[in-house]
């Protein structure tokens, strides 16, 4: 029984990095031929800032950066070095694309860990407020609400927190992750977290939909089970029922439909890093695309379908947990 058990999960692993490698390589493949067809010329974007440059330093800068080759050759050169662990050289900063990441991801993840926490939280006390009020006029102002959140979106949330809160209440700093003309050093932690509230909580709206409506739903089905029904007849209100009950039933769930909102969570804070100036990986993506970075967008790319792939991942287990039938279905 054992040596199956260990041999299922070895299966399992092995579809999963299966899967994930799939995913990765379709990934790298459309980026790149969605770059190769761009019409962006990274040598004349290039240029542009240097006026002076002469027609020998455009090509000996086509021949450096390898834009000279065929688009097949130049893809696999780059997967060549990319198992040799090099990114490649970014075309905009001229430094390693690794170095590039790292200085930018721990901007992007504490931005999106925070959002994503938030938009967690909010979620899941607005949807218990709404099941317990089901019908009254506060589940349906939640409710529109909700749909409203659904249908906006992120750049025109942002410019409207800034517009409100920065502009015309001056509570928050209208862009960047850093007071400008403060040296590095004198830079606090309260500067870095007063900086990061308003994308974080412009970002964080995009996921409170889809949390409220799920753990309403399920809540609401609680509420209605015949051992809930009981409850109530022997007189235990509503509320007390949720604290000790409900809230058990309808917690994983709510963790798992959560989970399963990271890959919108990372295409919002592309849009939310642009309208704030957030030196994030999602600003950085924007540059690298408008001024034709290839090795630094691909990088952003497999970055992101790693990330998204644990999110999706990290769903698909929980999943199994709340329903073993949902495991066995799949396999």
């Amino acid at each position: 029984m054992n040596r199956i058990f260990k041999r299922s999960n070895v299966v399992f692993i092995g579809k999963t990095l299966l899967k994930l490698l799939v995913l990765l390589i379709a990934l790298s493949i459309a980026t790149f031929a969605l770059v190769s067809i761009s019409p962006i010329d990274p040598i004349e974007v290039y240029a542009s800032g240097n006026l002076s440059m002469t027609v020998e330093q455009k090509i000996s800068l086509e021949q450096k950066w390898g834009l000279n080759d065929p688009p097949v050759i130049r893809y696999f050169k780059w997967v060549s070095r990319l198992f040799q662990g090099d990114f490649g050289i970014s075309i905009i900063y001229n430094v390693p694309v690794i170095n590039v990441i790292l200085d930018k991801v721990f901007l992007s993840v504490a931005l999106m860990l925070t959002a994503w926490v938030l938009s967690g939280i909010i979620g899941f006390l607005l949807g218990i407020v709404a099941a317990l009020n089901k019908g009254k006029l506060v589940d349906k102002l939640i409710k529109l609400w909700c749909l409203v959140l659904a249908s906006s979106p992120t750049f025109w949330v942002g410019i409207l927190m800034i517009m409100f809160f920065c502009v015309k209440l001056d509570w928050f700093p209208i862009g960047f992750a850093v007071p400008l003309g403060v040296n590095e050093q004198e830079v606090t932690l309260w500067d870095n977290i007063h900086h990061m509230i308003l994308p974080a909580i412009t970002l964080s709206l995009t996921g409170v939909s889809n949390i409220t409506l799920h753990t309403r739903e399920k809540l609401i089905q609680v509420l209605n089970s015949d051992f809930a029904l009981f409850a109530f007849a022997k007189g235990q209100t509503k509320i007390n029922f949720v604290k000790k009950h409900g809230v058990r039933n309808i917690i994983l769930p709510a963790i798992t439909v959560h989970f399963a909102t990271l890959s919108e969570l990372f295409g919002g804070s592309i849009l939310a890093e642009t309208v704030f100036s957030y030196p994030g990986l999602g600003n950085v993506a924007i540059q690298a695309g408008l001024r034709g970075d290839m090795p630094l967008l691909m990088a952003i790319t497999i970055f992101s379908g790693v990330f998204v792939f644990i999110g999706n991942f990290t769903a698909n287990l929980l999943y199994k947990i709340v329903d073993p039938r949902i495991g066995a279905t799949n396999e």
